[in-house]
């Protein structure tokens, strides 16, 4: 049986006047491919559906032309209200600043995440899309991140890009409110951390990372 991914990318496009905002390509891109080079089969979905915007930030010149490509696959994402959890065997958030407004109100994605949760099968994001943890409760009300080992963007490295004044909250932070046991490591090191069927990576360096452990769980 092939193995079903479900991408969740975000939709909004604002951070503040004249800051544009959206996915970070390279954290769907690394994703994106790594499962469908082992052949799994991929839907890419957002709140809005749609257009899935990039993040202007995580490209430039240097960009490899493989990540640049995966931009095609956002041109037109599904909407997550035509989404359900049958069939599927991982849900995974790539992060980008607009992940941090629209993911944790989605309703549709909070039911999502219990129902993959509760039904034994993967929850992965990384950097920002960890985002999307934030309103999903479990079937007893319970954060689902609560007592569980976390990793997401750290607040160290969200001083460092300075635009912590215009968020709508930190969200290492916001996790650590919400339970969760938060292991940090340096800025802009390769880290994750695996707690059951829970995979959760800290930034950009760490999505490699994150897509091998979900691979490695899936086989």
């Amino acid at each position: 049986m092939t193995k079903k991914v479900l991408i969740v990318v975000t939709t909004h496009t604002e951070i503040h006047e004249g800051k544009t905002t959206g996915t970070w390509l390279s954290e769907f891109a690394e994703a994106y491919t790594g499962f469908i080079n082992k052949g799994y089969e991929v839907t890419v979905a957002s709140p809005l559906g749609g257009q899935g915007p990039v993040d202007p930030g995580s490209v430039d010149a240097n960009t490899q032309e493989e990540i640049l490509e995966t931009k095609k696959y956002l041109e037109n994402t599904v909407k997550l209200d035509e989404v359900s959890v049958e069939g599927f065997d991982a849900i995974f958030l790539p992060g980008g600043h607009g992940t941090m407004y629209d993911l944790p109100k989605s309703q549709k994605l909070q039911e999502l995440l219990r129902d993959f949760y509760e039904g034994n099968k993967i929850v992965a994001a990384v950097c920002h899309g960890p985002a999307g943890l934030i309103g999903a409760t479990l079937s007893n009300g319970q954060p689902l991140v609560a007592g569980k080992r976390v990793n997401a963007f750290t607040d160290r490295e969200e001083e460092e890009t300075t635009l912590a004044q215009h968020l709508p909250f930190l969200l290492e932070s916001k996790l650590r409110d919400l339970g969760a046991i938060f292991v940090a490591a340096p800025n802009w090191s390769v880290h994750y951390e695996v707690d059951g069927n829970l995979i959760t990576g800290q930034n950009p360096q760490s999505t490699l990372a994150v897509t091998k452990a979900v691979i490695e769980k899936l086989g």
